[in-house]
């Protein structure tokens, strides 16, 4: 990488992770897809929803609401979010519709 590059602001196992699951499955993600694959992998739930946020902030993913629409999710949604220091179930609850690459 060279040093001009800036380093991705989310973690690039769980985007990786993230967009496998998505291929796999052939639809976008949800809530319950993020849950199982924190149980599967024994990763904390919080740390798949920072990132799947910041994916959508930085636009390399999208959140569509439980309509089908495209919903903008920004830094202050995110901010907004972390009450209590880590993105809890509830926090998240009314993210229930999809979240896909912004490239597929």
């Amino acid at each position: 990488m060279r040093l001009d590059e800036e380093m991705p602001k989310w973690d690039v196992a769980l985007q990786g992770l993230a967009y496998d699951t998505y291929q796999h499955k052939g639809a976008p993600l949800t809530l319950e897809d993020f849950r199982n694959l924190a149980n599967q992998h024994a990763i904390r739930f919080d740390d798949i929803m920072e990132t799947m946020f910041l994916l959508v902030i930085h636009n390399v993913w999208h959140y569509l609401d439980n309509t089908g629409r495209l919903r903008r999710i920004d830094q202050q949604t995110l901010d907004d979010l972390y009450v209590k220091r880590r993105l809890s179930e509830e926090d998240v609850a009314a993210f229930d519709g999809g979240w896909k690459p912004a490239q597929t």
